[in-house]
């Protein structure tokens, strides 16, 4: 079934979705997390694993692909490590398959050749080898996770593209969708006027540019 809220913010960028949050005082720019490639796009409702540093006999690190529904974000946060990975070749290849919109990693990837091959979008702290296998374990599936300083939740949304991700939260992104596409609108309106022959202080004055993501007070 289409999500309508998830084909309109289909067509926003990152940088409109980050202004409108925070004209609402929302947290929701993941830091640190940059895309495998450029040009990748990804938007789709997370579904969260939380990794933890591996027991002893050490735990799996999670058969959880076969519960993710096509068109949903892999979100795995891994407490930002960067000495194992906890994604790889296989899963991108089943993701991928499967029609999963793409995966966000607090931490790091490997196997990118397959990713770039089939233009699979990831998010993450960078690439490295090593694997993650008696070196971590999951702790929990579809719960809140922690990434890039920003609380995920299983259903909230993931927008992302060459500049990063975004995450909207579940109890109010109807309402960050309409001040994104205000804002748009606005910055649309902006150029044309710029394009049309206005300088770019007196298009900027005309439609409220400073303002577009300032919190009301």
């Amino acid at each position: 079934m289409t999500d309508p809220l998830i084909e309109r913010f289909r067509e926003l960028g990152t940088a409109t979705v980050s202004d409108a949050l925070d004209k609402l005082r929302r947290p929701g720019s993941l830091l640190g997390l940059a895309p495998l490639a450029d040009g990748q796009r990804m938007v789709g409702r997370a579904f969260t694993v939380r990794y933890v540093s591996a027991q002893v006999p050490a735990g799996t690190v999670g058969d959880f692909i076969d519960q993710v529904e096509p068109g949903q974000v892999v979100v795995l946060d891994n407490d930002a490590r960067v000495d194992c990975t906890v994604w790889g070749d296989i899963l991108t290849a089943v993701a991928h398959h499967r029609g999963i919109a793409g995966t966000v990693i607090e931490g790091v990837c490997r196997d990118t050749h397959r990713a770039l091959s089939i233009g699979y979008p990831i998010y993450s702290r960078g690439r490295f080898m090593r694997t993650g296998k008696d070196r971590v374990e999951v702790a929990e599936e579809q719960g809140p996770v922690t990434i890039g300083g920003v609380t995920v939740r299983p259903g909230d949304i993931l927008l992302g593209d060459s500049d990063g991700v975004v995450v909207i939260p579940q109890d109010c992104e109807a309402e960050v969708l309409e001040v994104a596409e205000t804002i748009h609108a606005r910055e649309e309106s902006i150029l044309a006027a710029a394009l049309a022959g206005a300088s770019i202080a007196e298009a900027r004055a005309r439609y409220g540019y400073h303002d577009l993501q300032r919190a009301e007070a």
